[in-house]
């Protein structure tokens, strides 16, 4: 069978190319230019190709394998920056790397491999996929290693995209993959990982959109519940739902950030316990094994780094469910992911459109 290698440059994706191989496949590496230095008015840096697409076409030529590149900038952008810049100006806290994963690294890429003539598509996301010869249907599975396990941000996949994936490191850690990359002699082996959205490097998000569309967004008023001006803002794209540091203002005891308004151009401040919630209403929504007839009792959690919480979650429609947690959740956030569990099985999940907050 023939293999596509989304390869990245990174050690992951390298070491899960030479398993790959190991495992018989005929393997091609390819990797996504996707541009650099966007906050520079969307231009590119003129020094030839990155570092990341000359780490994968290294590794490439270590493992013997052929090397495309391709040029995915502008629906890069159109699928994800834009989006990102979009709804942090609208008051949500975006994840891009879901997106990405959903129209990018796996949307475009099986399109390239269809064009190459590929079975099957590899990447290097800690993860697994299984068939349940039961249902009928592949599964979406947490990674062995469960402190690396990216099963959150790949919730869009679908029936037919899950039965031509191939997560190599699913059973593997982060150790193991970086002595597979050193048995290889791939000079990745020990790259450091990178913590920060791709595109925002420095983690300045404010910063790069400002850069990005080249305007500044302008200052507003913080107030409470009720209306009160309690001081004013830098822009409401430098707040996020549960953030009590870097307010800049003389406040009223320890507040947090509860609400962003975009349409008044309003920051709401409230106390801690205005934070928690039980209720989420999310969109774009993907059951990966179908949609249920009825409600289903599951684990959900809201945010990457989050512990699973009990939750009895239904479809409202094909794309949006409703989410009920059987404790109050914290500082849930408008643009975040909203993702299902039932053991180590990945049901499904969709971005946060709403929640029933008192504020």
């Amino acid at each position: 069978m023939k293999a596509l290698i989304a390869m990245s440059g990174g050690v992951d994706s390298s070491a899960a190319a030479s398993l790959m191989i190991e495992r018989g496949f005929e393997c091609i590496g390819m990797t996504m230019e996707l541009g650099q230095d966007l906050g520079s008015g969307g231009e590119d840096m003129p020094n030839g190709m990155p570092d990341e697409v000359l780490e994968a076409k290294k590794a490439s030529e270590r493992l013997g394998i052929p090397h495309y590149v391709f040029d995915f900038r502008d629906i890069f952008r159109q699928y994800v920056v834009d989006p990102f810049v979009s709804n942090y100006k609208n008051g949500m806290t975006p994840n891009p790397c879901v997106q990405c994963n959903k129209h990018i690294k796996f949307g475009e890429v099986f399109s390239k491999a269809d064009e190459l003539g590929c079975d099957v598509v590899a990447t290097g996301h800690y993860a697994r996929v299984e068939f349940d010869e039961k249902t009928g249907k592949y599964l979406l599975k947490k990674a062995l290693d469960l402190s690396k396990d990216q099963s959150y941000v790949l919730f869009n996949l679908t029936q037919k995209e899950l039965s031509r994936t191939v997560f190599p490191l699913g059973e593997r850690t982060k150790a193991q993959a970086r002595a597979l990359a050193a048995e290889h002699g791939l000079e990745n082996a020990n790259r450091k990982e990178s913590q920060d959205i791709c595109f925002v490097p420095d983690g300045d998000y404010a910063g790069f959109i400002e850069s990005y569309t080249g305007t500044v967004c302008p200052p507003g008023d913080f107030t409470d519940k009720s209306g009160k001006v309690l001081g004013r803002h830098k822009g409401i794209i430098r707040y996020t739902i549960g953030q009590h540091r870097k307010l800049g203002a003389d406040l009223p005891g320890k507040m947090y950030v509860c609400r962003l308004c975009p349409e008044k151009n309003t920051v709401i401040l409230g106390n801690q316990e205005d934070l928690w919630s039980k209720e989420v209403l999310a969109g774009s929504f993907n059951w990966i094994l179908g949609l249920p007839e009825r409600p289903v009792r599951c684990k959900a959690k809201v945010r990457y780094r989050q512990s699973e919480q009990w939750a009895t979650a239904e479809a409202i429609s094909d794309t949006e469910a409703r989410i009920l947690f059987d404790e109050p959740q914290r500082a849930i956030t408008p643009g975040q992911s909203v993702v299902l569990y039932d053991g180590d099985i990945v049901l499904g999940g969709g971005i946060i459109k709403s929640l029933n907050s008192s504020i």
